[in-house]
């Protein structure tokens, strides 16, 4: 039997999603605490990877089990019980046996979050950059990454994927508070896009590149002609959509 289950974490203390000989992810400490509850070995397969630092509002990993000795809330409850503070299980889900959380998926979502100004509250969830940035350039820039482009510029050098076109179906910016905020969705992302994004349309709201820069850049399929990475403390995941016939009520 298949199950999804929708998890939120703070990724502050893990080099990112995936198992790392080095470092300490959040796939292996669901895994560990997993192997604790049901007594197995039960690989846990993620909707897709993020870097070290970033967090996730709302992401989602599928398991395979053959039978369970509780129902799906008692396990969340137990499992939750042996996480960390920083992970938490909202939901397990049965879905049909051939659904995978990464390949179904048809949307994902992600906010980057800039604090303007000095917030001790913000420390470790958002780039702190005291700078004054003009929206209205950065909103402008960011229209034109909306569509079905080849982001080839906005993609880590080291990523081994062929295929880098991706459909922006989204991209909003908006202040609150003294934090930016950028909501992008797309159909897929490549490694480091949203980063690398966000690092490009800050330095168009400091004045360092026009916004009207942006569909050279797209065309040249050059990392080196887009912007630095924003940092990943300020990146959230914040929904993955999948059809709604996935889902075994």
């Amino acid at each position: 039997m298949r199950y999804f289950i929708e998890l939120s974490y703070l990724g502050t203390a893990y080099c990112g999603w995936q198992t790392q000989p080095n470092g300490i992810s959040v796939q292996t400490t669901l895994e560990k605490s997993l192997f604790t509850l049901l007594r197995q070995e039960t690989p846990v397969t993620g909707q897709g990877r993020t870097d070290a630092g970033v967090h996730a509002l709302k992401s989602f990993a599928h398991l395979d089990v053959n039978e369970l000795p509780f129902n799906e809330e008692i396990w969340a409850y137990k499992w939750n019980a042996l996480l960390p503070a920083d992970i938490s299980i909202q939901k397990i889900i049965r879905v049909r046996d051939d659904v995978h959380a990464r390949f179904s998926a048809r949307k994902r979502s992600y906010r980057y979050r800039i604090s303007t100004r000095k917030n001790p509250f913000e420390n470790g969830r958002a780039w702190m950059l005291f700078r004054q940035l003009n929206t209205d350039d950065m909103t402008k820039a960011a229209e034109y990454l909306k569509g079905t482009h080849d982001f080839t510029s906005f993609s880590s050098a080291r990523s081994d994927t062929e295929n880098r076109v991706c459909t922006v179906n989204q991209i909003i910016l908006r202040e609150e508070n003294g934090i930016l905020m950028m909501d992008i969705s797309a159909d897929r992302f490549v490694m480091n896009m949203v980063r690398t994004i966000m690092g490009t349309l800050a330095e168009v709201g400091l004045g360092k590149r026009q916004a009207e820069s942006i569909p050279d850049i797209l065309a040249s399929k050059n990392r080196e002609s887009a912007g630095e990475n924003a940092p990943p403390h300020g990146l959230f995941l914040t929904d993955v959509e999948y059809p709604p016939d996935i889902f075994l009520l």
